[in-house]
């Protein structure tokens, strides 16, 4: 199985830029892992909202596949402990043939057309996180699952 996240906008703060290296090098070691970046809008300013979801969402559906299992990063999805999240991944990695695919959106969230494409919805926390920042602890989270279901110490209940 292949783990894909797919997100709205390049990182542009080299810190964060920094640590998303790393957890991507390390997720790999247990996995294959790609990050595929959609740019950014240009001359929003003309646009409504819902035109830009819009817009944004028609870029996200070209980037996916038949047969991909779809799961947006969403404040109204599941919230699970990251032991949870790791045994989610098992079940997922035991019963899926095609990319599981993870979607970031854009600054004001996704289009109904996403929403009705997508398979399931993740939430990682109650409070809202910039788009760069939860970029970072999705990734994070997903190395973490991969040293619990391997039995490493990275993890301490």
């Amino acid at each position: 199985m292949r783990i894909s996240l797919i997100v709205v906008g390049k990182t542009t703060n080299k810190d964060i830029i920094s640590l998303i290296d790393e957890y991507t090098k390390r997720t790999r070691h247990y996995i294959s892992f790609d990050i595929n970046v959609i740019p950014e809008l240009k001359n929003t300013k003309n646009l409504s909202v819902e035109q830009q979801k819009t817009t944004e969402g028609d870029l996200i559906i070209k980037q996916l596949q038949a047969g991909d299992h779809i799961v947006l990063l969403d404040e109204r999805g599941k919230e699970m402990r990251s032991v949870e999240f790791a045994e989610w991944i098992s079940h997922k990695m035991n019963t899926l043939n095609k990319r599981l695919v993870f979607i970031i959106g854009g600054p004001y969230g996704f289009s109904q057309k996403v929403y009705e494409t997508a398979n399931e919805k993740l939430s990682l926390s109650k409070m809202t996180f910039s788009h760069q920042m939860i970029r970072l602890i999705f990734i994070e989270q997903v190395y973490r699952a991969m040293t619990i279901l391997k039995g490493e110490p990275y993890h301490h209940e």
